[in-house]
């Protein structure tokens, strides 16, 4: 995966650690890890976005059951 231009995403932290990097390839997108740039996963870019899709999904359901109190079924034991 030697040549590739990879690109940090934009949440990285400022000491450029903690990073996911992404570059494109004849074959799709190429993902890794700043720390550990030897270790690449592969993709195309319809995954990749059906999995942020549902990310950003998970994250707003998080965040909505922060805001509301658990529902609680009333069961009765048999």
């Amino acid at each position: 995966m030697s040549g590739l231009h990879w690109v940090k995403s934009s949440f990285s932290d400022e000491g450029g650690n903690n990073c996911v990097e992404l570059a494109s390839t004849e074959d799709g997108i190429a993902l890794r890890e700043s720390e550990s740039p030897t270790k690449v996963l592969t993709t195309c870019s319809g995954v990749l976005g059906a999995l942020l899709h549902s990310v950003k999904a998970g994250a707003s359901q998080a965040a909505v059951s922060r805001t509301r109190p658990a529902s609680r079924s009333s069961t009765t034991p048999r």
